[in-house]
């Protein structure tokens, strides 16, 4: 069951949301593109279930954000989570389209873009995700820049993640974010991670100890009036990691298929994903999920230092 939370934007909170904003409890948003198109039915529900689970372990309340049936929802209970997991043909949804899922009344998952325009409308600031979006190898010729960047540059939503995802080009995706004014901190770590591994080669522009810092650093640039979201890059635990050198092999032979086949725009990121899960024999995907959980727990961490 869920409440309206608009008269005019077709918007439901969860009971369990609902309830954690009315006391003022921390909550922390989740994407719903990873469970749509990010890994097959039972794997994703079961992903999702453990990732909100430790959310809540943490203290905090998970609200996984998806468009239903052109509903925009903030927070899904149990039921509608395992249909979302097996509904098939679900958009992909960023800032150009999820007004057009809402308007069309269609269902659609929500990406780091979506989601945190969802989750900033709803007054939740934090959101956790896998990797971000960012710069595409070779953007100089295909000129493919995620959504992400900029959304991280004007919505007020603190994003943890494991990184940019490694099959971008990292350092082309921190330089647009420095362009773009958005705070990069890495936590407990001098060096910025690449997704499936906790070493991407790059020194971390800023970084941060522990969720309190992160919650004081945030409290600070409200003080100051500074709009726009911060990045918080959490390295994946070391026992789970693949290093970079073994996934630029992978990722080189995924790159050379892509173009091989043809493929750009959304198909990108979802095609090279599924051929790095073949190429490691699965290993990339038991990463992504560890990364995921990891992400979760750091993400209700800092939710409540900032209400603390």
């Amino acid at each position: 069951m869920t409440r309206p939370a608009s008269a005019l934007l077709p918007m439901q909170y969860s009971e369990e949301v609902a309830a954690a904003k009315a006391r003022g409890a921390p909550i922390v948003a989740l994407e719903s593109t990873i469970i749509t198109h990010g890994m097959p039915y039972p794997g994703n529900l079961d992903m999702a279930r453990s990732v909100e689970r430790i959310i809540r372990e943490e203290g905090a309340v998970p609200a996984t954000i998806a468009v239903i049936d052109g509903v925009l929802h903030i927070g899904l209970d149990d039921a509608t989570l395992e249909t979302l997991a097996k509904t098939e043909g679900a958009m992909k949804l960023s800032r150009a389209d999820l007004a057009f899922a809402i308007a069309e009344r269609r269902t659609g998952a929500t990406t780091v873009a979506a989601t945190m325009i969802g989750a900033a409308r709803a007054g939740i600031r934090v959101f956790a995700t896998g990797g971000i979006g960012g710069v595409h190898r070779k953007a100089e010729e295909t000129f493919d820049i995620s959504a992400d960047l900029d959304e991280l540059s004007r919505t007020g939503v603190i994003v943890v993640c494991a990184g940019a995802k490694a099959i971008l080009d990292i350092p082309k995706t921190l330089e647009v974010l420095e362009t773009r004014g958005v705070p990069v901190v890495t936590y407990d770590s001098p060096v910025f991670p690449a997704f499936w591994s906790r070493d991407s080669g790059l020194k971390s522009p800023l970084t941060l100890n522990s969720p309190a810092a992160i919650a004081n650093f945030q409290t600070v640039r409200d003080q100051l009036g500074v709009d726009g979201g911060m990045l918080i890059a959490n390295p994946v635990p070391e026992a789970d990691e693949i290093p970079r050198e073994e996934m630029e092999i992978y990722i080189a032979r995924a790159l050379d298929n892509a173009e091989r086949d043809e493929i750009a725009g959304k198909a990108v990121t979802p095609y090279l994903l599924d051929s790095l899960f073949r190429l490691t024999d699965g290993r990339s995907l038991k990463t992504n999920i560890a990364l995921v959980e990891n992400n979760a727990r750091l993400a209700a961490e800092i939710a409540v230092a900032l209400v603390d």
